[in-house]
């Protein structure tokens, strides 16, 4: 277990900012900053800098424990490391997003590269030691080359609070944990299995009797219905779309990122698809309100290229886009009855920009709510 505190020190300064709104970005060259977002007299917003602090690695992931202030922070680099505000302690390499479960006292971490679900318990420090470290497995190779080896990509808890879900992009699985809330354990206790090549990816609830999933491979979004029987989580296909616009089939290249749901509605970024070249695009669904049965109502700009990462705020009339390649946040409107995004309000370029295919540029943002 390895300490490196003195590379956080300028961290709390970048907390303590509360002005209009911010939001933290994370940069794959090693770099964290708080963005402050003013709105302006003619109905448009500014982007400010308040700092910069550098923690090293590849940072790739963002979650923000509002109460105590503090941002873990997972490296996809070599040395794997979770960052918290206080602490950055050893984690197998490939670490690409982590999750609070447990009322806050421990956090999981999944690991690209190395197939591995790491929990620790809170807070870290100099005596931080692994809860559990879990190699996971898979039966055999799938049919994309991508799925040699299980590769988790993120850590999501249910709204009961009792169980963790993994969508494991290469094993084609979605991984569900029982979680013992006095010790934080987590005990393995089923998998919803996908069609081969499927790749799931990122998941959102939607209430607690609906689960979407976006899935990288495929390029579409599927909607569960959710169960609670023997123990256990049980998920059931209900529906799945593609996201791009008329129906069409996605272009070579394109790679569904992340999928987050904010009332009636549901948004999904599309990397590499070229929709409004040279910029890629974010496409939005309505839910029915009884069965959550999605419908795609548009398709906007993403305001530059590889959108890996977004975010609604609470209020749900802004989102806050993080375009990896072209390494810009980018804030658009959006209307909370349609569900639909408007115009780009604001845009700002966040330290190198990256190349497609590769990881580099930005990596994710966060609202500070």
């Amino acid at each position: 277990m390895r300490l490196l505190i003195s590379s956080l020190g300028l961290l709390p300064a970048l907390l303590d900012v509360i002005c209009a709104i911010n939001i933290f970005v994370s940069h794959y060259q090693g770099t964290l900053q708080s963005l402050t977002v003013t709105p302006t007299s003619g109905g448009g917003y500014t982007l400010t800098t308040n700092g910069t602090v550098i923690i090293g690695g590849q940072p790739s992931w963002l979650t923000f424990d509002s109460a105590s202030r503090v941002l873990y922070v997972s490296d996809e680099g070599n040395t794997g490391s979770l960052t918290s505000v206080a602490a950055e302690a050893d984690a197998p390499g490939g670490a690409v997003a982590n999750v609070l479960y447990g009322n806050k006292r421990y956090v999981a971490s999944v690991n690209y590269g190395s197939s591995l679900l790491t929990t620790y318990k809170l807070p870290l420090s100099s005596s931080t030691q692994t809860l559990q470290n879990m190699k996971l497995t898979q039966s055999a190779k799938g049919p994309n080359s991508r799925q040699d080896v299980p590769h988790p990509h993120q850590t999501v808890v249910d709204p009961s609070g009792n169980f963790l879900l993994v969508p494991d992009l290469g094993a084609d699985l979605i991984r569900i944990y029982s979680i013992n809330s006095s010790s934080g354990t987590l005990t393995s206790c089923g998998n919803f299995v996908e069609a081969g090549g499927t790749g799931p990816r990122h998941a959102a609830f939607w209430g607690d009797k609906t689960l979407f999933v976006a899935n990288e491979l495929a390029n579409t979004v599927h909607r569960f219905s959710v169960a609670y029987s023997g123990g256990c989580m049980t998920l059931t296909k209900e529906q799945s779309l593609n996201t791009m616009a008329g129906g069409k089939s996605a272009p070579s290249g394109t790679k569904v990122g992340e999928v987050h749901v904010h009332d009636n509605f549901l948004i999904v970024s599309n990397r590499r698809d070229l929709s409004f070249s040279p910029n890629d695009s974010l496409a939005t669904f309505s839910l029915d309100a009884s069965t959550g049965a999605m419908t795609l109502t548009g398709v906007t700009s993403s305001g530059g290229t590889y959108p890996r990462t977004f975010q609604i705020n609470k209020a749900g009339d802004l989102v806050a886009i993080g375009d990896q390649t072209t390494a810009n946040v980018v804030v658009v409107k959006r209307d909370i009855t349609t569900g639909l995004l408007g115009p780009q309000v604001a845009s700002m370029r966040i330290g190198t920009v990256g190349q497609a295919e590769s990881d580099n540029g930005l990596s994710a943002v966060l609202w500070d709510e």
